[in-house]
């Protein structure tokens, strides 16, 4: 289920001639029974909505005073979330001739054409308040306040995200908690204007109205209308036409898969960041600590400390809290059941809130890997809005697979990425010609329409993630991620859990040592797969290829070409290793 609210203007929309018929509470009532929570956004006072509506325990929060009121009707409390009028300003108000006025717990409202005295009382008091109007209604509130602000409270209460609320209205004051739901709804007798904004316009108006919204909710959770909501969706890349590839937020499996250190990680941390400046909730799971410094997100777990399950939990039940779940403080061999431990609670999640809204599994073929049974769990709801990660689609469980709408082929020999995809879930692989692929570039494949697969350049994060982080210069990489020193007879064991500790082995190793390294090409295999800097590797080969360098000028280049990418402080070499600031090529 995507909308797990509904949130109702009152008059003009619930009610019509300030009554609600029984016809609507009836259609309220059967929404309300379907698990879906009712908030009523409104900007009349709280004691004379009562003197008006008696039914308002049928709605878990009411949004009073155009934002400035929260009340919960089966507690009978309510929270100011507002500063109170000033005794003054109402006064002189009054004396300018202003009238009738109405002084609730923060509003002050009256009538048109009063808005310019308003104003003017404002301006010489000096006050922050702002003037909303509703239909010749003038409202007067502290600045900032208005629906959106109030219907957010009431969620946040509630523990549900505005992308899984639809909100419904008729009026210029609606405008706000439009913007802030993931669909608008317009009642037919709505101000023209919020017609343009709404993302649909009911054909019956006030009550009729909404119920023709509650049947489309109950009908099939307004998927006729997913067409319409365009402004959700999230960017991708570029077409070589110019065209944009675009993705809807909602209901849709991604694969992105290719070898390691093409890019696949810059790709989905684009499209997570794009995420993240639209408010939607995502869950990372994170096998080898790639995500650790993710901006916008709490990190659970080290390679020193598994991630307690309660606490992810914790986190993802406050609706604007994105969460990277580390597994490097897990034994490899016990990642997966952990993971399979998690899935059912964030499945009993995305049942009663609608998050998190995405599921990001890295290292895929691992976590899910073929001989994964997901007999316990409804595959298509746990795996709705889920982002696989890997290198071998070949290894992922098919049951994962078959849920997969658009897959993602970068580097290497993307045809054949398809072809073993297609060859897991049983299904032929689709036309494509051998191409190409330059840095940046993937082809994606939605096999779920007749179109072919296609070519295009990925939108890069703005904040580029930085692969090689301080994590790979001076943090400690887990014993499967290191380097190890071991020379031409396999006699040591010299372990390098970061970079700053490479180059001091690196230092202190025997020429042999170093020089069976350099020409098996360790080095450069090691900042490609592990430490995931494709142009670091790229510099490391040259050097590796370079017969005529000694095992002294192969450590001075090789530490150069280190150095440029990292910044080395006063303190000396390598003493705290810090990434540029500039995009990684991973």
């Amino acid at each position: 289920m995507r909308y797990h609210a509904l949130a109702c203007d009152y008059d003009g929309t619930l009610a019509h001639g300030g009554r609600v018929n029984d016809e609507t509470v009836a259609a309220l009532e059967r929404l309300r029974g379907s698990g879906r929570r009712l908030i009523m956004v409104t900007g009349r006072e709280l004691d004379d909505l009562r003197q008006n509506f008696s039914q308002l325990d049928l709605f878990d929060r009411v949004v009073a005073e155009n934002g400035a009121l929260l009340h919960r009707p089966k507690e009978r409390k309510e929270k100011l979330l507002a500063e109170p009028p000033r005794e003054d300003f109402v006064r002189l108000l009054g004396e300018r001739g202003v009238g009738p006025i109405s002084v609730g717990h923060s509003i002050v409202a009256t009538w048109e054409p009063h808005e310019t005295t308003a104003l003017g009382t404002i301006r010489d008091l000096g006050l922050e308040l702002q003037v909303i109007f509703n239909k010749g209604a003038v409202m007067i509130l502290p600045s900032g306040v208005n629906k959106a602000t109030g219907l957010k409270a009431a969620l946040d209460e509630l523990g549900l995200s505005p992308h899984n609320a639809v909100g419904i209205g008729d009026a210029e004051n609606d405008h706000a908690f439009f913007h802030l739901c993931e669909c608008s709804v317009a009642v037919a007798n709505a101000l023209p204007s919020v017609k343009e904004q709404a993302d649909w316009v009911t054909q019956g108006d006030h009550g009729a109205g909404v119920i023709e919204l509650c049947e489309a909710l109950l009908r099939d959770d307004l998927r006729e209308i997913e067409p319409r909501l365009q402004r959700h969706s999230i960017l991708l890349g570029v077409r070589e036409n110019g065209a944009e590839v675009r993705l809807q937020p909602y209901g849709v499996n991604i694969l992105i898969a290719g070898p390691s250190g093409v890019g696949k990680s810059t790709l989905a941390g684009g499209f997570l960041e794009r995420l993240a400046e639209k408010g939607y909730q995502f869950c990372i799971i994170d096998p080898e600590g790639d995500y650790s410094t993710f901006e916008g997100a709490v990190v659970l777990g080290d390679n020193r400390r598994a991630p307690n399950v309660d606490e992810v939990f914790e986190l993802l039940n406050q609706p604007s809290q994105n969460v990277v779940v580390n597994l490097l403080g897990i034994a490899l061999d016990h990642r997966p059941p952990f993971f399979a431990g998690l899935l059912p609670r964030l499945q009993e999640l995305r049942a009663t809130r609608g998050r998190p809204h995405w599921t990001v599994v890295d290292e895929a073929h691992h976590l899910l890997h073929s001989s994964w049974d997901p007999a316990e769990l409804t595959v298509p709801q746990v795996m709705s809005g889920t982002l696989m990660i890997t290198v071998h689609p070949e290894s992922v469980s098919p049951a994962a697979l078959s849920v997969v709408d658009l897959v993602i082929a970068v580097g290497e020999a993307p045809e054949r990425t398809l072809a073993n995809f297609s060859q897991a879930i049983g299904q032929p692989p689709p036309a494509l010609a051998p191409v190409e692929l330059q840095t940046g570039e993937a082809v994606a494949w939605f096999r779920r329409t007749a179109g072919p697969p296609f070519q295009f350049r990925s939108e890069p994060p703005k904040g580029e993630r930085q692969r090689h982080h301080r994590k790979y210069a001076e943090g400690e990489l887990g014993p499967d991620l290191s380097f190890y020193f071991r020379g031409p007879e396999g006699k040591l064991k010299l372990r390098a859990q970061n970079l700053h500790i490479f180059m001091q082995l690196a230092d202190g190793v025997d020429d042999d040592t170093w020089l069976y390294h350099l020409r098996n090409g360790d080095f450069s295999n090691w900042f490609r797969s592990i430490i995931k800097d494709d142009e670091l590797a790229d510099e490391a080969a040259q050097i590796e290829q370079n017969q005529g360098l000694s095992a002294g000028e192969s450590r001075e280049a090789l530490r150069i070409a280190i150095e440029s990418r990292y910044s080395a402080p006063p303190s000396g070499p390598f003493s705290h290793l810090e990434p540029p600031d500039q995009p990684s090529q991973s």
